[in-house]
């Protein structure tokens, strides 16, 4: 077989890799990108895309099942709901093919070579491809490591059976009558609360004292609302110790130390993502790490010339949209533009009900970080909007400098506020005052307007509260 030899090489086509690959063959840099799986990594094949679409499969079952039940208050009934879990993983998987099928076609769009198998190094300029056919080499000028990143495993819970990650959870054909969610982060309640709203009985355990623990306590605090009012037992302060004697149950030492055993037909491990690099030969490139991860600079340049890295593999947060503004960069610094990472906030969803956005600083981060602040809070139970969709739960906060007005964060819990996100993080981008955001007139009605009068609040203008 052939050499192959290139400009830029990436390696790994999730969001970061594809998205910088293509951005490359934009700008005319012959490229390469290798991948062993579909192109769209873990995002578009067993992440971000495919649970949400079962999340909202779970929404439209749970919303059917409150009709039913005669608890609908618009008035609307209906006469009987099921759901066929297998039927509703197929449309996922519909969804998720359609979509690795786009990327595919935007990567020969944009004359990138594709090559399928995994990738070891050799050495800074050359690798190594186990292709079906046989080993394929590859030497690049220029590298791009974009691998990705893999579930967490315990040590006392390791993956198989009954016990799973969530790429396994989003492929169940058939519903756990009791499931048990060990890890209250994001992905955890994610996933935990849509099994629940389509019929199982569902645990969350814990270890630190709150659920999502990287959000502020009073984002949190409508989600635990709902977890109480959907049936959902929360664990805090308890860690999961192993299965128990006949394999049926998880183990748990709860705070006070007493030990409690939870049945369990499928025990979901959501602990975190740690970087996949394990047999791609990175140990011999002795490239700096902080920590586990890959060390990279303002234009996600390693420590080796010629070498960058994007995306989960560097580190926190681990976000497909950081990936991708990462690998676009990337792409037109190779490419000869020149270009730095000064992204003044990255926002962060958490697709729980109600959802909750954050882009910036909190309160508390704020203050931490020497400023004095000024704050506002606009309720969504004084929003026309959100009354007429039956989603009044939750607010809009905004965090602004006290001298200047000038915004440094905006948070929200409530239904559908992830759409919110893209105005929150323009408004800090490009240096929002308060008053800009109070003196834009934003179309009624809409939950938009909640941005509008929470800036109004903090100037102490507030107008429907």
């Amino acid at each position: 077989m052939k050499e192959i030899i290139c400009k830029l090489l990436v390696i790994g086509a999730g969001p970061g890799g594809y998205v910088c690959a293509i951005r490359a063959g934009q700008l005319g840099v012959d490229t390469v990108i290798v991948e062993v799986g579909k192109p769209g990594g873990t995002c578009l094949t067993v992440g971000c895309i495919p649970s949400k679409a079962l999340i909202h499969a779970a929404e439209e079952f749970d919303a059917t099942q409150k009709m039913l039940a005669g608890k609908n208050p618009m008035g609307i009934r209906v006469e009987g709901a099921s759901i066929d879990l297998a039927r509703t993983i197929a449309w996922k998987d519909g969804i998720v093919g359609r979509l690795t099928g786009g990327v595919s076609g935007l990567l020969q769009k944009a004359r990138v070579k594709i090559v399928h198998g995994r990738a070891h190094f050799r050495d800074g300029k050359t690798v190594e491809v186990e292709t079906e056919t046989g080993q394929q080499i590859i030497r690049a000028e220029t590298v791009v490591i974009a691998t990705g990143s893999d579930p967490v495993e315990l040590a006392d819970l390791p993956f198989g059976g009954r016990v799973i990650s969530s790429s396994e959870a989003l492929s169940l054909t058939e519903l756990p009558k009791k499931l048990v969610v060990v890890g209250g982060g994001y992905i955890g309640l994610e996933l935990g609360m849509a099994f629940s709203k389509m019929g199982s009985y569902v645990t969350v355990v814990e270890a630190t004292p709150q659920v999502l623990p990287l959000y502020d306590a009073e984002l949190v605090r409508p989600v635990l609302r709902k977890l109480t009012e959907s049936g959902i037992r929360v664990l805090t302060g308890a860690k999961a110790t192993g299965l128990a004697d006949n394999g049926e149950a998880l183990v748990v030492e709860i705070s006070d130390g007493r030990r409690e055993s939870l049945p369990a037909d499928r025990i979901l491990v959501t602990v975190g993502r740690r970087p996949r690099t394990a047999g791609s030969g990175l140990e011999e490139l002795d490239l700096d790490r902080a920590g586990p991860y890959l060390r990279i600079d303002d234009r996600c340049r390693t420590s080796m010339r010629g070498i960058y890295a994007i995306g989960d593999v560097t580190g926190e947060p681990m976000l497909a949209h950081r990936a991708m503004a990462q690998g676009e960069m990337v792409a037109e610094i190779i490419a000869g533009k020149k270009r730095a990472w000064d992204k003044r906030c990255i926002p962060a969803i958490c697709f729980t009900d109600p959802e909750i956005v954050s882009a910036g600083l909190s309160p508390a981060e704020a203050q931490a970080q020497g400023y004095e602040i000024r704050t506002g809070q606009f309720p969504f139970s004084a929003n026309g909007r959100a009354m007429t969709m039956l989603a009044e739960e939750g607010f809009v906060r905004v965090v602004a400098r006290a001298d200047t007005n000038l915004v440094l964060g905006l948070q929200a819990v409530g239904a559908g506020v992830s759409e919110l996100s893209a105005a929150f993080a323009l408004a800090i981008e490009m240096g929002a005052r308060l008053e800009d955001i109070a003196g834009t007139i934003h179309a009624h009605p809409t939950r938009s307007e909640a941005v509008m009068e929470a800036a109004l609040k903090a100037l102490g203008s507030a107008l429907h509260i």
